[in-house]
């Protein structure tokens, strides 16, 4: 009986480190296009502003995949299921989007004639 509530508590903890990786990953891809808008219309100080709320969201997501790693590294082994994958999508595809993201704001600001940091 403890052994299948341990088990249990072990799903539940892996299933809430996967619906943050999508909640988080989501979150900044999000914020990420509302950068490259805000930049679009010449509203820069925004743009900045939502890249840096990206980069929390992904921050977050960084920290729900490290617990799932050392979890792992520890001998608790989740099950990988299609949701996991799927958690590990939405992840790469924030990330890359963010990172692209933050090129079309400075491209943006380089025409506006705005000084871009490199």
């Amino acid at each position: 009986m403890a052994e299948e509530k341990k088990a249990t508590e072990e799903q539940e903890q892996n299933l809430e480190a996967i619906m943050g990786l999508i909640m988080n990953g989501g979150n900044a891809k999000s914020s990420s296009f509302e950068a490259i808008h805000a930049a679009k219309t010449g509203d820069f100080e925004t743009a900045d502003a939502k890249l840096k709320e990206a980069d929390g969201f992904l921050t977050e997501a960084h920290n729900s995949q490290t617990g799932m790693l050392t979890d792992e590294a520890n001998g608790i082994h989740a099950k990988v299921t299609l949701l996991t994958v799927h958690s590990q999508d939405h992840i790469m595809n924030a990330i890359t989007f963010r990172d692209l993201a933050g090129e079309i704001v400075d491209l943006y600001k380089r025409l506006d004639g705005a000084k871009v940091e490199d």
